[in-house]
């Protein structure tokens, strides 16, 4: 019986893992540096001065970051105590449990995909959390209010049909039923 199959990373050149951590995560990563050096006379405006540098610490925190990955560098532990962190600080064992002796650490592109992109966005929020008093800033609200704005005409169109489905759904057969169903999905 064959085993569990390797997980998806980025060691393979051209794999979809690979582009994702080589492209586009630092896309991702240099969008959130953006979108606080963008709000950084809002956060003046809030907080004063310790507006300013917390911003400027959150910015230097993902700049460190993004280097880290880009230089495919060990995964480091999260530092800041949250509801979270020892979860994925055990977790974090477990990937160098799994690593055979030469392997070294956990790194950005042998690391499995889901845990890598996971990993990133805990770490934007780490450097967030660790910027008061911007540390409930949204980093991606922006993108967030305007996808759904973008989705508005999508998910009318399905509640209209979902609203039409069940007033008529006691007159439905078996077969009537699925057909709506995956109607639904499509």
């Amino acid at each position: 019986m064959a085993g569990t199959p390797a997980s998806l990373s980025g060691r393979d050149e051209g794999s979809f893992a690979y582009l994702t951590i080589k492209d586009r995560i630092p896309q991702i990563l240099t969008k959130v540096i953006d979108t606080l050096h963008r709000h950084k006379n809002e956060f003046f405006e809030k907080h004063g001065e310790k507006g300013t540098e917390a911003e400027k610490k959150a910015i230097s925190l993902l700049s460190k970051l993004r280097n880290e990955l880009q230089t495919d560098k060990p995964i480091i532990p999260f530092v800041e105590k949250f509801v979270d962190t020892d979860i994925w600080n055990q977790y974090l064992e477990y990937q160098q449990s799994l690593l055979n002796e030469n392997d070294g650490k956990p790194r950005w592109f042998y690391s499995p995909w889901l845990f890598v992109e996971c990993y990133m966005y805990r770490r934007i929020h780490e450097a967030i959390i660790q910027s008061p008093p911007i540390d409930d800033f949204d980093v991606f609200k922006e993108s967030k209010d305007q996808n759904f704005f973008e989705s508005r005409e999508s998910i009318i169109a399905l509640c209209t049909h979902l609203q039409e489905v069940v007033t008529a759904i006691e007159d439905l057969d078996e077969n009537q039923l699925k057909d709506e169903f995956f109607r639904l999905l499509q």
